[in-house]
């Protein structure tokens, strides 16, 4: 069996050096962040892959898709560069639909990556 990340997963970083996925990821209650890892490492070993774990989004995103305690929904959106996965965005989802600014932002950061 292949133990190897075949997408390591990086922290998208602002010009101030804030890693917005990883504190977003550290304010979760510790079972939620189990969670999150967990399925962020799927991606990471198991790339590409389909649902229920990922999903495109178009335009070059992705989201790795997370059931949460007390039924919420995460989701972390990445973009692909340089054999990297790039988590560019991460937000707690309360509607169907990806909510436009929350695409918007994620489309913008990984324009900075590329």
């Amino acid at each position: 069996m292949d133990r190897s990340k075949k997408l390591p997963a990086f922290f998208f970083e602002t010009a101030s050096s804030n890693q917005p996925v990883r504190e977003w990821v550290l304010a979760l209650s510790t079972e939620d962040r189990k969670l999150v890892g967990r399925d962020i490492q799927k991606v990471e070993f198991g790339w590409p892959l389909g649902m229920p774990y990922c999903r495109s989004l178009g335009d070059g995103l992705w989201e790795v898709r997370s059931d949460l305690t007390d039924g919420k929904i995460g989701r972390v959106i990445f973009c692909v560069s340089r054999n990297r996965m790039v988590l560019l965005h991460a937000f707690i989802k309360k509607t169907q639909r990806t909510p436009p600014q929350d695409l918007r932002l994620a489309l913008k950061r990984m324009k900075e990556v590329s």
